[in-house]
């Protein structure tokens, strides 16, 4: 197996990401096997390696609705059916794991993808971890911290020495294994707090920015308070690479796009707006998110080049991540959105952007 070195990968990525969803189709409710399903999702990781894609980020998540409870295990199977493509959660719920058994646990996935994968650790956008490993709500914010806190020392230095709150001291302790690069890179997921923004920037870590709703300029705002926080602390801007994170879908036809991509979005969206109190979804909502200065990116190529190339000019990012699968896809309509967006977006927008920095 062998990978692209670090240099010589593009200056603007473009990949995708997945909560390896498994929902109803909303039309004959038929739902397919968990196995099946994480079948499905190593074909398609497996097609966007070979597309030219850059990423590929898996949530991690402890509903029904969705198969993905242990991202490194279905990243690891990935890892032997590619080459080229970075392997990433999207996110890990740090919050609530062993900082130490993350570490470990992707360092060994980048010992068997020679150096493909990276952490995105955020605080979740889901609530079920925390019960689920014996944490408590109130301390949300301060588990997180402390974690990450932990997380980056280990990534630091093979012998830590190292005290806490939320978990036993370490006292001098190897953390095996080391990573097959000096480093892993770990990106800080943020949703959309200002507070989150100046964390990553003020540690100097690559920041990822969900945008799953709204005007993009609206989160302008936050990426200046990352850079500023970055700024102000002594990191130069390289050291501050931005992903914007989006929902969409793409097909050669933008109705195709939106007659597949709605009502399986909403079946989604729906279920959590029943938790969260939120309205139903509707279709003239999407047609409007659809459009330029939407949040989605549902349409044909061409459609979907001028929005990343728009939002481009509005954060200098360096990576955009679509999620494709907000709920379960026809698996061919998925393949063929994949090749579209490796074979028809990805190269188009990689050239507009570097004829734009020159």
């Amino acid at each position: 197996m062998s990978t692209t070195a670090p240099g010589d990968r593009p200056a603007f990525e473009v990949g995708l990401y997945s909560f390896a969803e498994r929902t109803p189709d909303p039309e004959t409710g038929a739902l397919v096997s968990p196995a099946q399903r994480l079948r499905d999702l190593i074909e398609s990781i497996e097609l966007a390696d070979q597309v030219g894609l850059d990423v590929f980020g898996l949530g991690e998540h402890h509903r029904a609705e969705f198969v993905a409870s242990a991202p490194t295990v279905i990243l690891a199977a990935a890892a032997a059916r590619t080459r080229r493509i970075r392997l990433s959660t999207a996110v890990t719920v740090l919050s609530s794991e062993d900082p130490v058994r993350v570490f470990q646990q992707f360092a060994t996935l980048d010992l068997l993808s020679e150096g493909r994968a990276e952490i995105m650790a955020g605080r979740g956008s889901f609530i079920e971890s925390f019960p689920l490993f014996g944490y408590d709500l109130h301390d949300y914010d301060a588990l997180f911290a402390e974690k990450l806190d932990l997380l980056l020392k280990l990534n630091a230095s093979e012998r830590i020495t190292w005290s806490g709150v939320h978990r036993p001291d370490l006292n001098d302790q190897p953390i095996y294994p080391r990573p097959y690069r000096e480093r892993l890179p770990i990106w800080v997921a943020v949703g959309g707090t200002p507070e989150s923004a100046a964390r990553a920037g003020a540690l100097g870590l690559p920041m990822a920015l969900a945008i799953i709703g709204g005007m993009p300029e609206r989160f302008a705002p936050f990426v200046q308070i990352y850079r500023e926080a970055g700024r102000r602390a002594g990191h130069a801007a390289a050291a501050l690479p931005l992903s914007i994170n989006s929902h969409g879908f793409i097909a050669d036809d933008p109705r195709v796009a939106a007659d597949l991509y709605f009502p399986r979005m909403a079946v989604v969206m729906n279920r959590i707006g029943r938790e969260r109190g939120w309205q139903p979804m509707t279709r003239a909502q999407l047609e409007g998110s659809a459009t330029l200065r939407g949040s989605d990116f549902v349409g044909a190529p061409e459609q979907i080049i001028e929005k990343i190339l728009f939002q481009y000019r509005i954060f200098k990012h360096q990576r955009f991540l679509i999620q494709m699968s907000v709920g379960t896809m026809p698996h061919d309509a998925m393949l063929r959105a994949i090749q579209l967006l490796g074979e028809k977006v990805a190269p188009v927008v990689r050239a507009e952007i570097a004829a734009m920095s020159r």
